[in-house]
């Protein structure tokens, strides 16, 4: 696991691997040049990144990196969570390797920061756009979140292949979350409908979190379960349907990433 540097050193940190790496393997040192190297700052870097990824014959990259461009100086609010989203995977992830490599090759990570660009143009009501954005992040990164829903900083979406997040879904400051985890509704019902998560909640592999429920601050869930019903905070809820089984050891399990049950 990396050691963390303060958020003013991230920027330098990640041109700092980049040289590194393009000297350990040249074969990449044009791929970091245009990636990282050739950029003036980390928006910059992500802005384009972001761009050639999401980009199809309907929306070229110069068009896109144009619109995301609008968005990150619109919404001063997406610099400050994408850089909070960063120290969250370089704390949580054992695998993760440098600040560059989330930003390079993890694609839970672009599938936030892409949300966090939809979700301007949407509640700036410009939801063509913003829908078509949740289509291509769909596309590109098997990650569907409604541009609608509302998602804080500190997040990490560990794998992130098969994720749904609602339309009306809330989730706040660091959350942790696996594959395959749904945050939905129960059914043809309008209005609000799904699922409220709190700060520091943790959600396991799998699980599917249904309808307008609460799931607690500093609560866990576990891999594999449904949760049809409000979970308290700081509880550990797993099965089908999910019940209380014990405690978390922590006081926010998204920080520690622990997936076993503490005795109850």
């Amino acid at each position: 696991m990396t050691e963390p540097v303060a958020n003013h050193d991230i920027w330098p940190t990640i041109r700092a691997e980049a040289v590194r790496d393009a000297d350990g393997e040249p074969c990449l040192g044009g791929f970091l040049h245009e990636a990282i190297l050739r950029h003036h700052s980390l928006m910059d870097a992500l802005g384009a990144l972001l761009a050639h990824k999401l980009s199809n014959p309907v929306m070229s990259p110069l068009t896109l990196l144009d619109l995301i461009g609008e968005a990150f100086t619109g919404d001063h609010y997406i610099e400050e969570s994408v850089v909070a989203d960063l120290q969250a995977v370089v704390t949580r992830d054992p695998a993760t390797r440098g600040y560059s490599q989330p930003l390079l090759y993890f694609k839970g990570f672009h599938a936030i920061q892409s949300f966090r660009i939809a979700h301007h143009f949407w509640v700036s009501e410009r939801h063509s756009l913003a829908l078509w954005l949740q289509s291509r992040i769909s596309e590109v990164f098997a990650v569907d979140i409604h541009p609608g829903a509302r998602i804080g900083r500190g997040i990490m979406f560990d794998h992130a292949t098969s994720v749904v997040i609602g339309e009306t879904a809330v989730i706040e400051d660091d959350f942790s979350m696996l594959h395959e985890v749904t945050l939905g509704g129960t059914g043809k019902t309008g209005g609000d409908r799904h699922p409220k998560i709190g700060r520091g909640v943790m959600i396991g592999a799998g699980a599917k979190v249904l309808g307008n429920i609460r799931v607690g601050e500093g609560a866990k869930i576990g891999a594999g379960s449904v949760v049809l019903a409000d979970v308290p905070a700081h509880s550990t809820v797993a099965g089908v349907p999910a019940k209380l089984v014990s405690f978390p050891a922590a006081s926010f399990p998204a920080l520690e990433m622990d997936q076993r049950f503490a005795e109850s």
